[in-house]
């Protein structure tokens, strides 16, 4: 179970970017009260950076216009009044203009409007990333949403029987709802936001 950090007082997005307590602890932001997330092993890590390089060099050869980024805080909308969240996803893919906007602001590298895509890697909390995260960035409007399965972690249910390492993408279809494409070993990978992308599930899924 998470830890829960006691604060005074909700914290508000901007402040919670600010705030340091003091360890090397990763945080997400729940109804304004930092929670620590489990920190990642190394195999998660290399296919996490890996996928980012791929995708950053796809970026710069194409020319196209986004920019994904590492572990980058990502803020949901909250009704005025109402408690902040956030989470702090494995890659972000920024869309290029609204990343060259925070460069000319002194404050936090974030995604302060939902980017069109977002990558999780999976880790021993799968149901968050196949269940509460899938729920939470369709509901921010989150256009592609990749869960990249590296070890078979995942339920039979969403990985499939027999459980093979599984690429997930869900893709937003026009009335707001899911669409999920599943990729593994040889299969090439199809994503809308990058449609000529070269890459097999294998490629992408390989640690070491």
């Amino acid at each position: 179970m998470q830890a829960v950090i006691t604060q005074a007082e909700p914290m508000t997005f901007e402040e919670f970017l600010q705030w340091d307590d003091g360890s090397d602890r990763s945080f997400e932001l729940i109804d304004g009260i930092p929670v620590p997330v489990d920190e990642p092993n190394a195999n998660h890590e290399d296919v996490a950076d890996d996928l980012c390089d791929l995708l950053k060099a796809h970026c710069s050869d194409r020319k196209l216009p986004y920019v994904p980024k590492r572990l980058k805080q990502v803020r949901f909308k909250t009704l005025p009044g109402k408690k902040e969240k956030s989470r702090k996803p494995d890659i972000v893919v920024f869309a290029q203009a609204e990343w060259q906007k925070m460069k000319g602001l002194f404050k936090s590298a974030a995604a302060y409007v939902c980017p069109p895509m977002v990558i999780e890697v999976v880790s021993n909390n799968w149901r968050d990333d196949y269940l509460t995260k899938l729920a939470d960035y369709g509901e921010l409007g989150v256009s592609e949403y990749w869960v990249v399965d590296y070890a078979a972690i995942g339920g039979r249910l969403y990985i499939g029987n027999p459980k093979q390492p599984t690429i997930s993408i869900y893709t937003l279809d026009e009335s707001g709802e899911y669409q999920l494409a599943q990729f593994r070993g040889n299969d090439l990978i199809f994503s809308p936001l990058f449609p000529d992308l070269n890459l097999s599930a294998e490629q992408v899924l390989k640690v070491g």
